[in-house]
């Protein structure tokens, strides 16, 4: 089982550095049909961990299954390295999933990061899946403003190099955006047509809202570790 409780911060920039060179920014798929949002619940100075992956129909929204963890990690928080404190709980998630989804969003950074490694690219990597970060804040880049109304975007771009990173996404009207990116195996400009695809009412597209959904209950003991099957009769009229 992956963990990451010994490495230094210095190590973890050195793996970063050496992963960034996996990273693909070319699609991997074809037709989409389940896509799947992971999140996390913790407290961010506690070592127990709650993990949740959640796959849903796309572009339906409707969810499918879910698998969930209890575990715990040494790893401190540290804006720049979540990946390091986080994916090896969602990996263990992974693994109990029978069937893959065929893309994953993960909620923080894909590659707007100071060495494209947000958590997405480092769950992409590990993974070899196709992988987007759903960002609720921004750690890299820079991006002019955007429109107040509901699906307007902005490119984020590397100040220094003026590469396009990914997307601003405004998700509801007047709200704050989101901040979509590649992970791995998807192109930026199709992170932004497969997230876009994933809004429905609230800010949080539902992807990663409803992972967030899953760890908060799981932390609160009314679901338990495990590979569910959803109730899907409920979420068809989920609109």
């Amino acid at each position: 089982m992956l963990n990451y409780n010994d490495v230094s911060i210095a190590q973890a920039t050195e793996m970063q550095n050496q992963m960034r060179h996996s990273v693909s920014l070319q699609s991997d798929f074809k037709n989409i049909t389940t896509i799947a949002g992971a999140d996390i619940s913790h407290n961010k100075y506690e070592e127990t961990v709650y993990a949740g992956i959640v796959i849903l129909s796309y572009p339906q929204m409707v969810v499918q299954s879910y698998s969930l963890v209890v575990t715990a990690t040494k790893f401190p928080y540290v804006p720049g390295f979540l990946g390091f404190r986080e994916v090896p709980a969602l990996l263990q998630a992974w693994e109990q999933l029978p069937t893959k989804p065929d893309v994953m969003v993960l909620d923080g950074q894909g590659i707007t990061h100071p060495r494209k490694m947000g958590i997405a690219s480092h769950f992409g990597v590990l993974t070899n899946h196709a992988a987007i970060g759903c960002a609720k804040s921004m750690l890299f880049g820079k991006f002019p403003e955007l429109g107040n109304e509901k699906f307007s975007t902005s490119t984020i771009i590397n100040a220094y190099t003026n590469e396009h990173l990914g997307y601003a996404l405004r998700t509801k009207n007047g709200v704050e955006p989101v901040y979509i990116s590649p992970g791995h195996k998807v192109s930026v400009n199709d992170s932004l047509t497969i997230m876009t695809n994933c809004i429905k009412n609230h800010r949080i597209p539902e992807p990663t809202r409803m992972a967030h959904e899953k760890v908060n209950l799981l932390r609160t003991g009314k679901l338990k570790p495990g590979f569910h099957i959803a109730d899907t009769q409920m979420g068809l009229f989920d609109f």
